[in-house]
């Protein structure tokens, strides 16, 4: 649900806050007064499009934030996002400058465009004036059975990339074999070549060390003798010189205390000697010149640099080339199977099928039921004897979307024939017939049977209508208030007397530039606005008394509205603008 919005230096709205409750709140005013400027600025919250035209004239920049209450489902997308949701809302915030250049937040936190509108379709529901003309187009008719249905397509979709992936491997492989073959044949000489040195992952590196070492064995030997002589058997050596120094020392250690670090540090210098010593004379007595290992190595090393060579790799990348080679030339084997990649091509379709009849079968049998749901609420909208039908025709070939279109059959009175939507001639009956829809989806979504949204919007999709079938109208906006939130933007009295909540939008010029306000109504200013949209601006008693009728016959009607006429649910606080 929706339960705040502020604006500030949008359009022409300097500075506005609104606070919003439960049930059926209307917003109405003059024409021209900028009703929709609200449902404007709460789209741009929830990511559309928007560019320095929404920016006040004479200010830096527009800021449109809109807080929530958070569905319980956003809170696995919401920690996956980064997004803080402890305090159980969502605010988004919405800043686009005199440039054109937008910024955004959820709850504090920048966030992207996109992830605003991944949040709009679990927050609000949006009926325009003109709703029907989307109705015109197949995809979107499919879109609304398949929710209605409570269908889930994502897997079909899933079915059908990877059969037509299946398909274009097959056929890529049937006019490659020629060039397949020839590149296989060209790898498996490579790996065949490579393969015989068997190079090792870390052997070139081993290699490069043990060569050094055995090349260089007659210096390492030498360099080892002259140490070991040096260290305990020259005269003097070393291990001879610091003995005779500790000897001396520790004649007269009883006579200065201050000696011992020294005395120490020479026992320690002596044990370090004779382990260095030892393990000098060890690496001499283990240690022999090698001339056949060295030319093993040589002979080894140099098969590694002609292969390196011939390849144009640094000789330590032979290992990882061979297992490239190899990869490949599995995936050409693959590639060249024509067999495997039919059974796949199979396999594929298959599964497609499988899932396609699934969601055909289901479309079929709610295909129906939303058809005479609609055809119900059209016997209420002033369209008695109306039918309603949704037809699906089966596709040439199948697409991502499955095997049928679907398309909306509409018959404005009794004894004609259903057409196409798009057909029907009336403009009043294409706006009752794209509310029969809407409240009926809205309706079937609210007792659980598809995904429901908190906040629903009608943005004058009562246009065209009047008389009797707007109050009906009313009665169904009120009645769907009664489960979630529901706004209007309607210039029909009939609807607003049904109102819970009723929002004035006035326009208003000050110093030269025009303003536009919402504050709430109540009481007699409620009944004076009622009366202004059944009589224009002259408001005589009779138009009173009438509005004032109208309000009290909408009371009665509703035995447990979810709020009074009274209510403070949509309060607000709307700040004058600054000079």
């Amino acid at each position: 649900m929706l339960r705040r919005m502020n604006l500030r230096d949008f359009v022409i709205v300097p500075e506005l806050e609104l606070d919003f409750g439960p049930g059926f709140a209307v917003l109405t005013g003059e024409t021209g007064a900028g009703k929709s400027i609200l449902v404007d600025a709460l789209q741009l919250a929830l990511g559309s499009r928007g560019d320095a035209g929404v920016v006040r004239e004479g200010a830096a920049r527009a800021e449109i934030s809109a807080e929530f209450d958070r569905p319980v489902h956003l809170s696995a997308w919401l920690d996956e996002a980064g997004f803080d949701h402890a305090s159980g809302s969502l605010l988004l915030r919405r800043v686009i400058d005199a440039q054109g250049k937008s910024r955004a937040w959820i709850n504090g936190s920048p966030a992207t465009i996109t992830q605003l509108r991944e949040l709009a379709d679990s927050l609000i529901d949006i009926h325009g004036q003109h709703a029907w003309q989307g109705l015109t187009r197949p995809a979107a008719v499919r879109a609304l059975l398949d929710s209605y249905a409570g269908l889930q397509t994502q897997a079909l979709s899933l079915a059908y990339g990877d059969w037509k992936e299946a398909g274009e491997r097959l056929a890529a492989a049937e006019s490659r074999q020629a060039e397949l073959l020839r590149e296989r044949e060209r790898l498996a000489w490579q790996i065949g070549e490579v393969a015989r040195l068997s190079p090792g992952q870390d052997e070139w590196e081993e290699l490069n060390a043990e060569h050094q070492r055995v090349s260089n064995a007659q210096s390492l030997l030498d360099a080892v003798q002259s140490a070991l002589q040096a260290l305990n058997e020259a005269e003097p050596s070393a291990e001879s010189q610091t003995d005779s120094a500790l000897t001396q020392l520790e004649k007269v250690l009883d006579y200065d205390a201050r000696l011992s670090p020294a005395v120490e540090a020479l026992r320690g210098a002596q044990t370090q000697i004779q382990d260095a010593a030892h393990a000098l004379s060890t690496y001499l007595h283990g240690t022999e010149l090698e001339p056949a290992r060295l030319q093993e190595l040589d002979e080894r090393m140099s098969a590694w640099l002609g292969l390196a060579r011939r390849y144009r790799r640094p000789p330590a990348e032979l290992p990882a080339l061979l297992a490239q080679w190899q990869a490949e030339l599995q995936q050409l084997d693959a590639a060249s199977d024509l067999d495997g990649l039919n059974k796949a091509l199979s396999t594929a379709r298959i599964a497609f099928d499988k899932e396609a009849k699934r969601i055909s079968a289901a479309r079929a049998a709610a295909a129906p039921k939303l058809a005479a749901a609609v055809t119900q609420a059209m016997q209420q909208l002033g369209m008695a004897g109306g039918q309603f039908e949704i037809a699906l025709q089966a596709q040439e070939q199948p697409q991502s979307f499955g095997l049928e279109t679907a398309e909306f059959l509409v018959a404005g009175h009794a004894g004609s024939t259903p057409r196409p939507l798009a057909k029907v001639a009336s403009g009043g009956e294409l706006s009752r017939i794209a509310l029969a829809i809407a409240v009926t989806t809205c309706q079937q979504a609210q007792a659980g049977e598809a995904s429901s949204v908190g906040t629903l919007i009608f943005d004058e999709i009562d246009s065209g209508v009047g008389g009797a079938v707007a109050e009906t109208v009313g009665r169904l906006m009120k009645q769907l208030g009664r489960e979630r939130q529901v706004l209007a933007v309607t210039h029909l009295p009939q609807v607003a007397a049904c109102a819970d909540h009723h929002l004035l939008v006035a326009k208003a010029a000050r110093d030269g530039q025009t303003f536009s306000d919402v504050q709430p109504v109540q009481g007699e200013a409620r009944v004076a606005e009622i009366a202004r949209m059944l009589g224009g601006e002259r408001l005589s008693s009779t138009s009173l008394a009438h509005a004032q009728e109208m309000l009290d016959l909408s009371s009665s009607s509703s035995s447990s509205p979810p709020n009074s006429s009274t209510s403070s649910g949509a309060n607000a606080r709307a700040k004058k603008a600054k000079s």
